[in-house]
């Protein structure tokens, strides 16, 4: 194999593929990218993690032979973000090894033989839709921060999206926290299976998603496979095992009976309780939101940092009530409401609470409260 191609798309096209590959592998060649070289000029670049694989179609500004082989994807990023700007990189595979020669540097490879190459077999994917990538960035973007952490529950270490009537829903739960978020269901959604979009793989699109906010994304899915396909024909392909497990049925967590409706400034409220949660320690991460007639008061106790307190204005006309949240995570949602409103409906201190910015929005989160 034997190709010349310009640096600045071999590195951005490295940068979109190197990040799928893990920094330690038991298995050599999983840390390796695989280059496919077309005499039609194009080169296929490709890297997997047996779970997750993305595949890059870029133009070359030669093939003068064709072939495959695969070399180590760290160290050929690293290799080309430090070559100078504007330079032709050759990239020449023989007798186990590559050649790369940009300008006057040169380097030679170890490789490793393309047939060794792990391929995530798609098999059928019957349910094919398009979604605008600006969507789909909205929908990850206003769930993902709510996907669990927790191994042992792997089953929410992803992105549930499934079709309600005449509509896709994606959801994120980690039992202290609920994101949801809805969009009118593409034409060819309907009769999709339920699926859990891995928290690896929702990353990795969403990194992908940024260079094509203007185009739209094809998907392609089965109920264990799902395909992402960026920038059509010689564009990226992203292909990734979904998580075999079953995600609860998180709607009985939606309070539907919080009559008690609390109407202020998203970012008045994220500051105020950024502020003072700074002496709340790691135990005690609490904020005390105490609400009465147009004002919420914003307090944290905190044995070793003594404590603080806020008042801020706000539309509120039901009885007192005093209610606990986790600080992280009430300012995770209210980063994610846009507009000078949220809404925040109550029920009790010990009752889940509904967040949104209105009855019309898209998206909609519910908080557990914390005791303090």
């Amino acid at each position: 194999m034997k190709a010349t191609i310009e640096r600045a798309t071999l590195l951005r096209c490295l940068s979109h593929v190197q990040s799928v590959v893990e920094r330690r592998n038991t298995i050599p060649i999983l840390s390796n990218v695989l280059i496919e070289a077309d005499t039609d000029g194009t080169l296929k670049i490709m890297a997997t993690d047996l779970d997750l694989q993305v595949i890059e179609t870029l133009g070359a500004v030669s093939v003068e032979t064709s072939g495959a082989i695969t070399v180590s994807a760290h160290l050929l990023f690293d290799i080309a973000r430090k070559l100078p700007d504007g330079s032709q990189v050759s990239l020449d595979a023989a007798d186990n090894k590559m050649l790369v020669k940009a300008g006057r540097s040169r380097f030679t490879l170890p490789t490793l033989p393309r047939d060794d190459f792990p391929v995530i077999v798609e098999g059928d994917l019957p349910t094919s839709f398009e979604i605008p990538a600006v969507t789909l960035a909205q929908l990850i973007d206003r769930t993902r921060f709510a996907i669990s952490t927790e191994e042992t529950r792997y089953y929410l270490n992803g992105i549930f999206l499934h079709v309600i009537d005449d509509e896709l829903k994606a959801a994120a739960t980690d039992g202290h926290r609920l994101a949801r978020f809805t969009i009118k269901r593409p034409d060819g959604a309907e009769g999709m299976p339920d699926v859990i979009v891995p928290r690896k793989c929702v990353a990795e699109l969403r990194k992908l998603l940024e260079e094509a906010l203007d185009t739209n994304v094809e998907i392609d899915l089965s109920a264990s496979k799902i395909r992402f396909t960026l920038g059509g024909e010689n564009g990226i392909v992203l292909t990734s095992k979904l998580i075999d497990g079953t995600f609860p049925d998180y709607t009985r967590v939606i309070p539907t009976g919080n009559d008690k409706l609390l109407k202020l400034d998203p970012r008045s409220l994220f500051d105020g309780v950024d502020r003072v949660a700074t002496i709340a320690t790691e135990k005690t991460r609490a904020v005390k939101v105490a609400v009465d007639a147009d004002k919420v008061t914003l307090s944290v106790t905190s044995p070793d940092n003594g404590n603080a307190a806020e008042e801020l204005p706000a539309q509120y006309n039901s009885e007192s009530i005093e209610i606990g949240f986790n600080a992280n995570y009430l300012k995770d949602i209210l980063s994610q409401i846009e507009g000078d409103a949220v809404e925040i409906h109550l029920a009790d201190a010990g009752a889940p609470t509904l967040i949104r910015q209105d009855a019309n929005s898209p998206s909609l989160y519910v908080l557990m409260p914390m005791r303090v």
